[in-house]
């Protein structure tokens, strides 16, 4: 499975996930504070291997509506470069989420767009917007996210879709993703703490049963 971390300043910490293997989740946010605001670098200064999440946990986060700016800013600077961009979205929203999600999708030019998905929404929901090119990004809230994971997983595997689940900062969370099918997950805790890498590194290569390409 493919760990993403959030991107961070620290050179201890990106020599860390470089030498695991890992890859970097890259925002709006991240981006402005990333030195020049352009692709991101290893410690070393070699490329990472980065995607693009919309920012709009970190609007959700400061009590602000989503900031279609910011994210036109960030995506023009470095989303060709992005394994998977996830399409604009607003966390626990359902319905209304994906409709701004529909509103955007036509506007990305992007070989793998990822729809978020928010609490109560359904597969039949999702369905008339999967095509080759686009997949699932698992948000939403904790408990509705983990209540549904494996119905996620389980839909990705029947229409042949990437499958990512959000903001996964333990060995136990990454198990159930791994369970529910999930190709990579992202999290915020080997960002700021390296010391727990080797831990959720060592979780993350376990092999699954489930575990699948997705072309």
């Amino acid at each position: 499975m493919i760990m993403y971390a959030s991107w961070t300043g620290t050179r201890r910490n990106l020599r860390d996930l470089r030498l695991h293997g890992w890859r970097l989740l890259m925002s709006p946010d991240t981006l402005q504070r990333c030195k020049g605001k352009t692709a991101p670098l290893w410690d070393d200064g070699t490329p990472a291997q980065y995607a693009l999440d919309n920012g709009a946990w970190g609007c959700y986060q400061r009590g602000e509506r989503f900031d279609d700016a910011a994210f036109e800013w960030a995506y023009d600077r470095i989303g060709a470069g992005a394994e998977w961009v996830v399409a604009p979205d607003i966390v626990g929203a359902g319905l209304a989420s994906l409709d701004l999600t529909k509103h955007w999708l036509s506007r990305l030019a992007h070989p793998r767009v990822l729809i978020a998905l928010q609490d109560g929404m359904t597969p039949d929901d999702v369905a008339p917007l999967m095509r080759s090119g686009r997949g699932l990004f698992l948000g939403g809230t904790t408990e509705w996210k983990l209540r549904t994971l494996a119905q996620w997983g389980n839909y990705a595997r029947q229409v042949g879709c990437y499958y990512h689940v959000a903001r996964v900062n333990s060995a136990r969370r990454i198990q159930a993703a791994q369970c529910g099918g999930a190709q990579s997950v992202d999290g915020t805790s080997a960002t700021r703490f390296a010391c727990t890498i080797p831990l959720l590194d060592g979780a993350a290569r376990q092999r699954n049963l489930f575990n699948r390409e997705v072309k």
